[in-house]
């Protein structure tokens, strides 16, 4: 690195290192739901910890401090955690930490482990992180169709996904770099100018978005108020009555049933249906709002004495999911228990000896 780059470098990475701070803090404050806030200030530290260890004179002046090392070592695993918490919804728990401890207890590992053991675990954590940034990435643009809110779908693409591009870049790099570190490519590494300057650029992009933390993008679903005796409240009204009959003919059923197909059916354009099933019906996602037609007529089931000798599994295959972790997951989402503990429940009124069999 010349002279100049050496004085550039570490003021852009500043920027980003405050940046990332500041957007990590002011959405831990923000309204959001609890499991985004904690999974983007988890991101926000691990980023920060990364940007300044991954400089030599960065970190330097840090004093190389070994605590920095420990919080940029689960980095991939903690964007990773952000991106299924903030766009599939899901809560931070032992499983979705899993691949940030496991990063971290590695990374702990190959500090201590001799050579060439460490180059293994250096390998695996390398392509561990490059899996993970592919499944964000994936999780995004599988998403994106089906996602209900405008603000959200809009953040997919252009901004996350290119994080994710660059992650999996990053580990193209280092592979790269340890076959012939004299490479061109080496100017792309977040140690390097380039690469610095990058992640900065991404990182002021995310800025925009994450400073407002709004609600409508990552907190709950609301809806809105109807707005009374107007053509377009009448308008709307009737389109839901058409979706409920569908829905109570079924049509959550179809195998591959999307959102624009559905909308077709109704003779409504798309973005109207999905302004309706999230504002007016409270869903964030279509597969949430098929998996909530499908959920209660697991519970109609369940709650059947005729039924009680049907296995749990019988009814999810039945209802259209396609392995039983999916249908308790979401069953558990909707109604707090267990789709077992459910009908313990339901059925307890029904016969003594039928709730002792069970």
């Amino acid at each position: 690195m010349s002279e100049s780059a050496a004085l550039i470098d570490p003021f852009l990475r500043g920027i980003g290192v405050g940046a990332t701070l500041v957007i990590a803090f002011a959405t831990w404050r923000s309204r959001v739901g609890r499991d985004v806030r904690i999974a983007g200030l988890l991101m926000g530290l691990g980023v920060a910890a990364w940007l300044i260890t991954e400089s030599m004179p960065l970190w330097g002046a840090f004093g190389r401090a070994y605590p920095l090392v420990l919080l940029a070592n689960p980095t991939a695993g903690l964007f990773w955690l952000f991106i299924v918490t903030a766009f599939e919804d899901r809560r931070v728990t032992w499983a979705t930490l899993s691949p940030s401890l496991l990063l971290l207890a590695s990374g702990i590992a190959m500090h201590w482990t001799p050579h060439p053991a460490a180059d293994v675990i250096w390998s695996l954590r390398n392509i561990a992180g490059g899996l993970l940034a592919l499944h964000a990435g994936a999780i995004m643009l599988r998403g994106w169709r089906d996602d209900l809110l405008e603000a959200r779908r809009r953040l997919r693409a252009p901004i996350l996904g290119l994080c994710a591009l660059y992650a999996v870049l990053e580990v193209f790099v280092a592979f790269a770099h340890r076959l012939d570190p004299a490479g061109p490519w080496l100017t792309l590494a977040v140690g390097e100018l380039w690469g610095g300057l990058i992640i900065t650029v991404l990182i002021l992009a995310l800025a925009l978005v994450f400073l407002q933390a709004r609600p409508e993008v990552f907190g709950a679903a609301r809806r809105a108020e109807p707005v009374v005796d107007t053509r377009a409240e009448a308008a709307d009204r009737l389109a839901l009555d058409k979706l409920a009959g569908l829905m109570a003919a079924e049509a959550w059923r179809r195998e591959g049933l999307t959102i624009g197909g559905l909308a077709a059916e109704l003779e409504i354009p798309e973005h109207r249906l999905r302004r309706l099933i999230n504002q007016r019906l409270g869903h964030r996602n279509f597969a949430e709002f098929l998996n909530g037609q499908r959920i209660e007529a697991a519970k109609r089931r369940l709650a059947d004495p005729a039924e009680a000798r049907t296995t749990v599994a019988t009814i999810a295959f039945d209802l259209g999911f396609g392995s039983l972790g999916p249908f308790n997951r979401a069953f558990r989402a909707a109604t707090g228990a267990s789709p077992t503990e459910w009908r313990r429940q339901a059925l307890a009124s029904a016969s003594p000896e039928l709730k002792e069999a069970l």
